[in-house]
């Protein structure tokens, strides 16, 4: 069958899967990008990735030449389980170095609570704001109760939680309610260990119980987006001073 022809005479080309629009690069790709881009951040990534696979081969090789007088055998289960080791490696670092990318940016915090894959409910809007200091403070919701998170632990930090901890032990009674302050200092969370210390937290309320207060917590008027209109930055949203004068 003869190949349809375009106006120009030109066989129809179709488009290559690799230049196909909207197509999603392959694992190996992902993990190739992942590298460069980890290896950027921290040298020593390479070091340690090839050190897992060299220990694992070296390992598995006299263990199966002691047991059963086949090394090479054992080799090839060593480069298995190096490769293993190897992706594990990177995995961290690559999670390390993107925490160390956003530390100290303003919503940090929150990229980090969506990073938990289940047991809480994040919201993704800030549930209390304080202007001047430029802090907000996010909100979670899971069995071991509500969790409010904030940037640090100054000032202008403590005032804010301190006041959404007395409205959320007020509205929930029965609920218990977690201050988490992140930061470097004392008493506060490093950014790249909040997930882990959440997802650890105990668990107190039943399924049916943290499910209803996610609903109650969800169906709440959110006082930041009623008082900024849509479509502007809460962060850089000013009073009308004239208004305030009453003019």
């Amino acid at each position: 069958m003869a190949k349809k022809k375009t106006r120009g005479g030109s066989a129809a080309a179709s488009p290559s899967p690799d230049t196909a629009p909207g197509k999603k690069p392959g694992r190996m790709k992902q993990i190739f990008e992942a590298y460069k881009q980890t290896q950027r951040e921290d040298p020593s990534t390479l070091p340690w990735m090839l050190g897992a696979l060299i220990g694992c081969i070296v390992l598995f090789s006299l263990l199966l030449w002691l047991i059963l007088d086949a090394p090479i055998y054992g080799a090839f289960i060593g480069l298995a389980f190096g490769l293993i080791a190897a992706l594990f490696i990177l995995g961290r670092r690559a999670e390390r170095a993107a925490y160390a990318k956003i530390e100290g940016q303003q919503g940090a915090e929150l990229a980090a609570m969506q990073s938990i894959r289940r047991g809480w409910n994040v919201e993704r809007d800030p549930a209390a704001l304080e202007p001047r200091g430029h802090t907000m403070l996010f909100r979670a919701s899971g069995r071991p109760g509500i969790a409010l998170v904030v940037s640090g632990s100054n000032g202008p930090a403590r005032k804010l939680m301190g006041k959404e901890v007395s409205r959320m032990e007020r509205l929930f009674p029965n609920v218990p309610v977690h201050g988490i302050h992140v930061g470097r200092g004392e008493d506060e969370i490093p950014l790249p260990k909040l997930a882990t210390y959440m997802q650890r937290m105990k668990p107190t309320l039943t399924k049916h119980e943290a499910g209803e207060v996610s609903r109650r917590l969800q169906a709440m008027p959110n006082p930041i987006r009623q008082a900024v209109p849509k479509g502007v930055d809460p962060m850089r949203a000013r009073p009308n001073r004239r208004a305030m004068r009453g003019r």
